[in-house]
């Protein structure tokens, strides 16, 4: 009897290994190019082949350092929420710098020129609505550091897109959202003790949003300095930017739960 039970469950543990094993097999991804201003830009798309009919789909944006595997990896984790994501490239096809000084150089072309970046932002999310399977009508665009400030941009705009989140994002703007102009639901998720955004930053942000009448939330987690999602940021928080496993996970819980309300049918 012992062995028949043994036997039992190790078939129940194996029909359970398998049952994963297919689950992440079904997360597909390719790379999709298209144009923007006679520039190419080269994305990251990931889906799971197994969910069927229309689904939200969620734009992902980089921070400083270009479309990375980071950015990769969260997309593919969208799609395993079942969502088509969209990894998307603000720089252009091949433009991935190769240090910080670099980084600063890029990023800082779109933070001086920021109509420039809401459009190459837009540009991303009008791709991710072509892409098969993708509902247009329930979209979402989240972003890191770089891409945080990108996300808010965008909502600034008005663009169409049902919602937005920035992981510890710049929070300024020369172009203040106007009254009635943001359609988009907004999530900040901000390091408490982030050096790089000033306390003036979030308040001014936060004032930014209610004079505009924004449907917002800010979170802020406590210990946390910038990048706190990013793993390669390393531990050291006295450097200004750490990961903070903690901040890192509730986060994206926020997101998560944030997404499915606004993005239900």
């Amino acid at each position: 009897m012992r062995r028949l039970t043994t036997l039992a469950l190790t078939a129940t543990l194996l029909g359970l290994s398998l049952a994963a094993a297919d689950a992440a097999a079904a997360v597909q991804t390719k790379t999709v190019t298209w144009q923007h201003e006679g520039v190419t830009l080269e994305g990251y798309l990931a889906w799971d082949d197994a969910v069927a009919g229309p689904r939200p789909g969620v734009l992902v944006v980089h921070q400083w350092m270009g479309l990375t595997e980071n950015e990769m990896m969260r997309a593919r984790m969208l799609a395993g929420l079942g969502y088509v994501a969209l990894a998307t490239d603000v720089y252009g096809q091949g433009v991935r710098p190769a240090d910080t000084a670099a980084a600063a150089k890029e990023a800082g072309k779109y933070y001086g020129d920021r109509a420039l970046l809401r459009a190459r932002v837009a540009s991303g999310l009008a791709e991710l609505k072509k892409q098969p399977g993708v509902d247009g009508a329930r979209t979402a665009a989240i972003g890191y550091c770089f891409g945080g400030g990108a996300v808010l941009e965008l909502a600034r705009a008005g663009a169409e897109v049902g919602a937005v989140v920035s992981f510890h994002g710049s929070l300024d703007t020369p172009l203040p959202a106007a009254k009635g102009g943001v359609k988009a639901k907004v999530l900040v998720c901000h390091g408490a003790v982030d050096p790089y955004v000033k306390p003036e930053a979030v308040t001014g942000f936060q004032a930014e949003m209610e004079a505009a009448g924004v449907d917002y939330q800010f979170i802020a987690y406590a210990g946390a300095v910038h990048a706190f999602t990013q793993k390669g940021a390393g531990d050291d928080p006295s450097r200004g930017a750490a990961y903070d496993e903690k901040a890192d996970r509730r986060s994206w819980e926020a997101m998560r739960d944030f997404l499915a309300e606004v993005l239900a049918r």
